[in-house]
């Protein structure tokens, strides 16, 4: 009886009063979040500058984007770092190396949904797909859905542009993620790995896939840490991506992005995955930028296609794959995954 009532690990009194802090700080937070823009209105008015000047336009963008995109992500983070405590990474694997082409490819274009991670800060896990036995093109359908599709990229989407664009853009990017896995898995490449990845994968070891029973305690102390790694680690791309977003919206003439990136010009889309390819950035630091792009009038289709190339083929990230693949497998995934970019890029512009 003392033993089941031990796993059930009911909620201590401690639990009890952090889940009410818990409650406050959401409750705090609501307020915050919805009165960002009357804040930005006033700091614009003290400023006593023109309400409809390119400075105060820019500086009005920046300081109402900040605290938004910093408490969206602070938000999903925190809830993501709760659910992570409940999935173990080596189930996972042995899940995914179990499936066959396809299934597979699904499962781990899906895992990447729930992995808030930069494309650099994917590879660790590439890599130990890879030693788990899980097939080549299955763990480059994860490579390229956790930083192009996961859950921060999702919810700033919606935050900004609503549930209809968010949609689209999960769907495409899954299908780029799965599609690409797909191709590059029946091309049987594994001959193009380094070859320290190849004894790695052949060795297939594991650490079995026990998942610790957390207190709620030590689940709310994960979603904590989860909160200021991942916060700690981007908010400054976050600033750097609102100040140029802030840019963008208060000098950039809207005539010129429109005539740059609109939907008339066929070549904008390919120019801005080639253009999006050499920067390095994750969701949150692009999406300002994104947002500041399509309030001057540029082409949807072609902004997208811009983002998606700047969080899932950033240079950094090849110049990381070197140490893991050979260069013609890098270039072969490279140029999968942008002729994908290109055509969702050419749907969302004929579909919107």
């Amino acid at each position: 009886m003392s033993n089941t009532a031990s796993s059930l690990k009911p909620f201590s009194s401690s639990s009890a009063r952090r889940i009410a802090l818990l409650v406050g700080a959401v409750a705090v937070w609501a307020g915050l979040y919805t009165h960002l823009e009357f804040f930005a209105d006033q700091c614009i008015v003290m400023t006593g500058l023109a309400e409809k000047s390119a400075l105060a336009e820019a500086l009005h963008f920046f300081i109402y984007e900040v605290p938004k995109v910093l408490l969206l992500l602070t938000a999903v983070v925190y809830v993501m770092g709760i659910i992570h405590t409940y999935v173990s990474p080596e189930r996972t694997r042995t899940l995914l190396s179990g499936k066959r082409t396809g299934i597979g490819n699904m499962m781990a274009a899906g895992l990447g949904v729930l992995t808030p991670f930069c494309s650099c800060s994917a590879i660790p896990l590439f890599i130990g797909f890879l030693q788990a036995g899980v097939p080549l093109g299955v763990t480059f359908s994860f490579l390229i859905a956790a930083p192009m599709v996961n859950e921060i990229a999702l919810a700033l989407l919606f935050g900004m542009f609503g549930w209809k664009i968010a949609t689209l853009y999960m769907v495409m990017g899954l299908t780029i993620a799965i599609v690409s896995g797909i191709i590059i898995g029946k091309l049987g490449l594994e001959h193009l790995l380094e070859a320290w990845v190849q004894k790695l994968q052949n060795s297939q070891t594991s650490t079995g896939h026990s998942l610790p029973q957390f207190s709620w305690d030590q689940r709310m102390d994960e979603a904590s840490s989860h909160v200021r790694s991942i916060v700690g680690k981007v908010w400054l791309y976050i600033v750097i991506g609102v100040g140029v977003g802030a840019g963008i919206h208060g000098y950039v003439p809207q005539d010129f992005m429109a005539m740059l990136m609109g939907k008339e010009i066929w070549w904008s889309v390919p120019a801005a995955v080639l253009i999006g390819v050499p920067m390095y950035s994750n969701a949150a630091g692009i999406l300002p930028v994104v947002q500041a792009l399509l309030g001057k009038g540029a082409a949807l289709g072609t902004v997208m296609a811009f983002m998606m190339s700047v969080i899932a083929l950033s240079l950094p990230e090849m110049i990381i794959l070197r140490k893991v693949l050979k260069p013609q497998l890098i270039a072969l995934f490279a140029g999968i995954v942008a002729l994908g970019i290109i055509i969702v890029g050419f749907a969302f512009n004929l579909v919107l």
